[in-house]
């Protein structure tokens, strides 16, 4: 079982920054990979940010660029630093941990947690 939990959102200006915060708690050695997603009103929820065990990172072409992910390993937590924002950032913004099997901890599964999303608006 792992619990993530975001945080960071808030109403900045154009122009401005915030930095997200994806904490994990749980069984957190399971964790394959974190997946910044976000949904604005009357839109399709779309992929933002990916940070994968290992390092690897990607973006989507909306917000290369501007936004960077990166982890702090020790605290178990993913961040999204998010600058240069656009009213068209506006919208709620989910982490999703994404676990697998593994080898050394059989415990582990095939799953995906979803946090409650936390709000990022953008005025003009």
């Amino acid at each position: 079982q792992v619990q993530p939990e975001e945080s960071g959102g808030g109403s900045v200006q154009a122009g401005g920054s915030l930095r997200l915060s994806c904490a994990a708690s749980g069984s957190t050695y399971c964790i394959s990979d974190i997946t910044w997603y976000r949904q604005a009103p009357g839109k399709e929820r779309e992929f933002v940010s990916r940070f994968e065990r290992y390092g690897s990172t990607s973006y989507a072409e909306s917000v290369k660029g501007r936004f960077t992910i990166s982890q702090d390993s020790a605290k178990n937590t993913v961040y999204l630093q998010m600058n240069n924002l656009s009213p068209d950032d506006t919208a709620t913004y989910y982490c999703k941990i994404h676990t697998k099997w593994w080898n050394s901890r059989p415990s582990c599964s095939v799953k995906d947690y979803w946090g409650k999303g936390t709000l990022v608006t953008i005025s003009a």
